[in-house]
């Protein structure tokens, strides 16, 4: 059945009446997480340094470096990065570990 026009004013009014919302624009910086290389007993040298250049970019120098630092201090800070950016760079590099037989741990912490 259609609506008479005075119907249609009706809902209409009804429906004009909105309340304005005052958008918020504070837009701030993803937090960024600390990304570290724990030392084992197994994990090759050769391993981390060659994740290292692979997952996180570095040169071979400062690979080498880091991988010295994690050995001689138990563990080091090897990237800092946004949360996800972070935690799919461990989940690769824990994944590439496992299917060579190493037992690498690496861990997340937000940066202070």
């Amino acid at each position: 059945m259609p609506l008479s026009s005075s119907s249609k004013e009706t809902i209409m009014s009804k429906t004009e009446v909105a309340t304005k919302i005052k958008p918020n624009l504070k837009i701030s910086e993803p937090a960024f997480y600390k990304v570290f290389y724990i030392n084992d007993d197994v994990t090759s040298m050769n391993f981390v340094v060659q994740s290292l250049i692979d997952y996180f970019h570095h040169d071979v120098d400062s690979a080498v470096t880091l991988t010295t630092d994690i050995h001689n201090n138990g563990r080091a800070v090897v990237a800092v990065l946004p949360y996800e950016i972070a935690e799919q760079k461990v989940t690769e590099v824990t994944i590439d570990a496992r299917s060579q037989g190493f037992p690498l741990q690496c861990d997340i912490e937000v940066e202070a």
